[in-house]
């Protein structure tokens, strides 16, 4: 496998942990909001990737703008914030926010998990009694309020389900690049395939089709979901060869591999999870 940047494969392998627990934890299709920001309804199959990427917002600064949502366990008919352009909300400092429709400095405060009196405290050029729609304001958040860093994924003892053993390996003629497992630094590795002259990446089980699109850094990624809350991600894929609600079988193409960065060579990333929660590939392929 080509070799590339350990920072950038650092920070490519914290977003795949960040994005495989949202996508993977929880469910929730896009209601109304306004592009200059505004106010999403949760429905039924929404996740906050998805709505990220609908929006075009990364997924970071949409849990920021909505620290009372837990993006892995969405409820139905919740209200999520869009953030607008003119928005902030750096990883520390205060954030800088646009007054909307109904807005109090007190409903701001609950939002945002701070008081009414910080609010009114740092922008003491405004009147609280005739907030103007628009308008930019300074929030003080406290460290409670802001979203911290995924926290470390581990590798899963857990218990697989009978059905879970003896399955096929995704690339027919591949060779394991890197094994899954924690590195020097203790960060948590997910397997790495090279393609061999067969590219095309498959099935391993019976399943559905959760996600099949493009992920930043990522490039293509399918995800399938398997009996007993098993799940397979294939990551740096060229076109899927898959949608989204599929139903496929071992041996279902489900994407080609594309070629990693300025390297000739065709690289998989391969994971599978049991109930989201990371685990070793050769507990399960045979």
């Amino acid at each position: 496998m080509g070799q590339y940047s350990v920072a950038r494969q650092g920070s490519t392998l914290v977003l795949f942990f960040f994005l495989m627990a949202t996508l993977l934890s929880g469910c929730a299709s896009i209601s109304s909001s306004s592009g200059s920001g505004g106010w999403v309804t949760i429905q039924r199959g929404d996740t906050m990737h998805r709505l990220a990427n609908r929006y075009g917002i990364p997924v970071l600064r949409l849990q920021r703008f909505n620290p009372g949502i837990n993006a892995r366990d969405m409820k139905v008919g919740q209200r999520l914030m869009m953030p607008s352009r003119q928005e902030r909300a750096p990883g520390s400092g205060t954030y800088r926010y646009q007054i909307r429709p109904g807005d109090t400095f007190g409903r701001i405060a609950a939002h945002f998990n701070t008081s009414a009196a910080a609010i009114s405290q740092s922008n003491r050029q405004v009147n609280p009694r005739t907030l103007q729609v628009g308008r930019l304001i300074s929030v003080p958040v406290s460290a409670s309020t802001r979203v911290a860093a995924a926290p470390r994924s581990r590798p899963s003892n857990i218990t697989l389900p009978a059905s879970a053993h003896n399955w096929p390996w995704p690339l027919r003629d591949g060779r394991v690049t890197r094994e899954f497992g924690e590195d020097a630094r203790g960060t948590l590795q997910p397997m790495m395939l090279l393609a061999g002259n067969d590219r095309t990446a498959r099935a391993v089980s019976a399943g559905v089709v959760k996600f099949a699109g493009n992920m930043r850094q990522l490039g293509n990624v399918v995800i399938i979901h398997h009996a007993s809350n098993m799940q397979t991600v294939f990551a740096y894929c060229g076109t899927p060869d898959v949608r989204e609600g599929q139903q496929v079988m071992p041996g279902t193409p489900v994407c080609r591999v594309a070629p990693r960065e300025q390297a000739s060579q065709h690289a998989l990333l391969f994971d599978i999870r049991k109930a989201g929660h990371p685990v070793d590939p050769r507990r399960v392929l045979k």
